[in-house]
């Protein structure tokens, strides 16, 4: 397995360069933001990603390597963990093209360079079937797995498959203060042992109601913050992903399987399906059964949400990585062997090419169909407002003795970006007046923070007439300027437009 892991390594030490040179985008900003707030929650996710983000700053600082660190690394593990569990079921050449696979395919070759609840949710994943595969019958390694299942059931060993459930409660604990799609593993293991004969005994065993009640202790502390706030991180998960139908079915459909196809390339997640298909067919390997039910069920479940609403490429992640296994360990054809290998080719392409992508100073693509557009151009605007907000000419020494100047954006995704950006990393509130509620709305606001004669400079969307957030703001000051107009740029090349509002004076409370 040695060889599989070095192949990891390096894959991850490509990754660490990748993270250095390209800009955070938007959503990564936002969780470094969280990362300087710790909490047990957050509006948006559970807090996995905010500590990861806060671990890799303290080695790295508040850089984009240091944001991304952390999630790198805990992917890294999952690799590992996904692996090992590779190897157990089909030794050393089924480890070696597992560790391919995770570095071919863009879920991880490109997915888990950013920062975002994805990393740790694949890495707790990995670990939870993992220790799942050492907790159930015939659990023995490749190399030695001579018994028949109803052989290992019986073995004095099997004694010891608590303490692997106990580790599976606590991945899965750890996944749920991931992202709380996490859930989906112990329902699918659920359908798993209730249709095999050689599971259903498990569900008759205490190891299972053992790893359930060890992985709720371990998410304690994230339901007690939703109870404090709500319940407003499960309302918003349920909302988003739940919510009343919108658009086309089929074209929700279609573009869920594409989303599948681009993150994992079409070739391999072809013979993915079919590695599925293969193990559901064959209830007398329980191992293989189980992630085969775990990616099945996966897949079901989100093509059942995109029958309502649209479903991102990135949400089935949970099931994609069992099929992985699963395709890993199914010996191939001659014929199959030389379309993975295809498959292969084609998915480190795909990697290479966003790399190419989010590197070269030139744009490979027009900026709307490109995906990384949108991380650029926020240094430009960082260095505007530093330079606006030292300047005299916008009235600023006509302050109040002790009045402060705030700085606000009206998104969230432009208020984190723009703190990043700052070399003082200053606050920047988020007004959220024509976005949707975020995080921001339970941090103190704006309307919390201004005091009687203070000014706030807001950046806005750069629109013919004065935005919204203009006419809802200029009644509480008794002077408005507006400020420059900003373009956010990628190598020359016009990404976004900003413009600067001041507002002086704060006579009346927001």
């Amino acid at each position: 397995m040695k060889p599989a892991i070095l192949l990891l390594a390096a894959a991850v030490a490509i990754r660490l360069v990748v993270a250095a040179f390209v800009p955070l985008v938007p959503d990564e900003a936002y969780y470094w933001e969280w990362s300087r707030h710790l909490a047990a929650g957050y509006f948006d996710h559970p807090p996995a990603i905010a500590w990861l983000v806060r671990a890799g700053t303290l080695i790295a600082g508040a850089t984009r390597l240091g944001v991304r660190l952390g999630p790198i690394l805990a992917g890294f593990v999952g690799g590992c963990a996904a692996v090992a569990l590779a190897h157990r079921l089909g030794g050393a050449r089924s480890a070696w093209r597992m560790a391919v696979l995770l570095a071919v395919v863009p879920l991880a070759g490109v997915g888990l360079i950013l920062a975002t609840p994805d990393a740790p949710l694949l890495a707790s994943a990995a670990l939870i079937l993992w220790a799942i595969d050492h907790a159930l019958p015939g659990s023995a390694p490749v190399a030695t797995a001579n018994a028949s299942p109803s052989a290992a059931l019986a073995a004095p060993g099997r004694r010891a498959g608590i303490g692997w459930w106990l580790a599976a409660g606590v991945a899965l604990g750890l996944g749920a203060s991931s992202k709380y799609t996490v859930v989906l593993i112990p329902a699918a293991v659920l359908v798993a042992c209730a249709t095999s004969p050689v599971l259903r005994a498990e569900l008759r065993r205490p190891g299972p109601y053992v790893a359930c009640a060890v992985a709720a202790l371990v998410f304690l502390p994230v339901a007690r913050w939703n109870a404090h706030h709500d319940w407003v991180s499960f309302r918003f998960q349920l909302h988003h992903g739940l919510g009343a139908a919108t658009g086309s079915v089929l074209v929700r459909e279609l573009t869920l399987i594409g989303g599948q196809a681009g993150l994992v390339s079409p070739v391999l997640f072809v013979f993915a399906i079919g590695a599925v298909v293969h193990a559901l067919a064959r209830r007398h390997q329980p191992r293989q059964f189980v992630l085969a039910v775990v990616a099945g069920f996966g897949w079901a479940f989100f093509v059942v949400s995109a029958a309502r609403r649209p479903v991102e490429p990135n949400w089935p992640a949970l099931a994609v990585l069992p099929a992985l296994v699963l395709l890993a360990t199914w010996v191939p054809t001659a014929r199959r062997g030389r379309w993975e290998r295809i498959g292969v080719a084609i998915g480190g392409a795909m990697v290479l090419a966003a790399y190419m992508l989010a590197l070269l100073p030139v744009p490979l693509l027009p900026l709307r169909a490109d995906p990384i557009a949108r991380a650029y151009g926020w240094d430009d605007l960082a260095t505007a407002v530093a330079t606006d907000r030292t300047a005299d000419s916008t009235g600023r020494a006509m302050l109040p003795l002790g009045a402060r100047v705030w700085l606000a954006a009206d998104r969230y995704q432009d208020a984190a970006e723009l703190a990043f950006n700052m070399p003082d990393h200053p606050l920047v509130f988020s007004l959220n007046l024509a976005g949707r509620p975020n995080q921001y709305d339970l941090w103190p606001t704006a309307r919390d923070s201004l005091r009687l004669g203070d000014a706030l400079t807001a950046i806005l969307d750069d629109v013919p007439d004065p935005p919204p957030p203009v006419a809802r703001l200029s009644p509480h000051f008794s002077r408005i300027e507006r400020g420059q107009l900003v373009e956010l740029h990628r190598d020359g090349h016009v990404v976004a437009r900003r413009r600067l509002w001041h507002f002086f004076g704060l006579t009346a409370p927001l």
